[in-house]
Parts: structure tokens; sequence; C-alpha cells
């Protein structure tokens, strides 16, 4: 397996609050990184800048072999024209935490813009795709409705129809359970798990404990903007070795 994401000494900083402060990580193609810890740890900051929305301080990601954001030229980094950035999220998936569709747009509608206008498919094409895409998440008869007509569960998995719509190389997850009812939340994971089965490159921000037990290759618990331990669910979840990651852990099982 090849390293699909590489994440290089990434410092960020909120005026004089550090919020990340030297995260190392490697992701390889066709793993699941989930990434633990408490409020205020890092974890969507990190997430914002794989994806370029949050600019880093220092450090580098590149996704895909490619810098994110950036262009290296000798030893400096350039960033990229808003245009070029715009082109190399369509290749990483972004699902919110508060689902983010637009509430004027139909599902099918919500769908099909982003392959429409960035990708510039032929209308049919992307109707075909995100028909196809609805179904696989168990919303086939939900095309013509709003987001206001659907649970907050079906419209977490509108969002990732929607995030799949462009056939993204990585998908990164914010958090994709915590604005839903309990009762709504397996529904949610169960299509997330289907998309790790199916060799789906992830990396997802989360406190449900049991998903990543089940579906991880990599635990990642960060505190205080760091990489505190990393390893395997067994290693991580079950026999931590640093004492924050054990009084984490002892108040979330």
């Amino acid at each position: 397996m090849t390293a699909m994401v590489d994440i290089r000494s990434v410092h960020k900083s909120f005026g004089s609050l550090q919020v990340l402060r030297g995260i190392d990580l490697e992701v390889r193609s066709g793993e699941v990184a989930v990434v633990l810890g408490p409020s205020g740890s890092g974890k969507s900051t990190l997430l914002r800048a794989i994806n370029h929305l949050e600019k880093v301080d220092s450090g580098w990601i590149s996704v895909g072999g490619s810098l994110v954001g950036y262009r290296r030229q000798g030893d400096r980094l350039y960033e990229l024209r808003e245009r070029e950035i715009l082109r190399q999220r369509t290749r990483i998936g972004f699902v919110f935490q508060n689902f983010n569709l637009f509430p004027h747009l139909t599902v099918l509608e919500n769908i099909v813009e982003a392959p429409i206008s960035a990708l510039r498919r032929p209308r049919k094409e992307a109707v075909r795709a995100a028909e196809a895409l609805l179904d696989r998440v168990g919303l086939a008869d939900k095309a013509a409705s709003y987001p206001r007509q659907l649970s907050g569960g079906q419209q977490q998995r509108v969002a990732i129809a929607r995030a799949l719509a462009l056939e993204p190389e990585l998908l990164l997850f914010d958090e994709p359970t915590s604005a839903l009812d309990p009762e709504l939340v397996g529904e949610v994971l169960d299509v997330i798990k289907d998309l790790a089965h199916q060799g789906t490159t992830m990396i997802v921000v989360t406190h449900e404990i049991g998903f990543a037990r089940e579906v991880a290759d990599t635990v990642v618990f960060m505190d205080d903007g760091r990489i505190v331990e990393r390893g395997t669910p067994a290693e991580v979840l079950d026999a931590p070795s640093h004492e924050r990651t054990k009084a984490f852990l002892s108040k979330v099982l």
C-alpha cells in the first residue's frame, strides 16, 4: 500500500492559541483512520487543513502524492490559486457534522451540483450516477425531496452521497453522527462501514468507540494539538500506553 495522506510537522495557531503542534500522520491507500480526542484537541482543524479549508502555519500535507494548497519551488512553498485549490478539493470528499446541504435544492440536485459545475459532467450522466448513489445509501425514493423533509440521518446519508459523487480519492468525516438523535446514528455508521469494507480511504473524527473498534485500521488519539498515541484498535482502545489516553477512554467507554 502507498501513502494516500502524508502530514509532516503541521502547526496551526489562531492568534495566541496553538491548535496543532507538530502533527505527523500517514494514512495508506485503502485504510480507515479514526481520530479520537476531547473537544478542543485539534481534530476538526486537522481535517480542515487536509482539505485546505484552514491554512497551516508550517509543515505540509500531501494527498495522493500532491501537496495540498501549495506548490514547492526550491525550499519554499507558494499557495495555489483559488481555482487550483478548488480543483484539488474535488479529490477530497468532506462530510460535515451539520450536513451542509443546500436547503433550496432537492436531494438529487444537491448531489449533481458539484459533478456538473466542477467536473463538467453531462447532466444525464450526473443524474444517473446520483440515482445510483442514492440507492447505495438507501434513499432511492428521496430524490425529489428537500432536505427539510428528511430526518437528520437521511440528510447525512445524502451528504455522504454528495461527497461520493465526485469520486474522491479520500473521504474526510468530521463527527458525522454528533448532530443526530441516538436512534439515527446507526444508519449513518452503516453506510460508512460499507465504504470501509469496499476499501475507501477515510479519516473519520468521531466519538463512536464501537465504530472505531470495528472499522478502523488505525486509531489516532489527539490531545492539546498533538498526537498522543496511535496504533491498531486493539492497541489504543484495549491496551493504551499513555495515561492521557487511558483517562479519556475511562470516561467514554
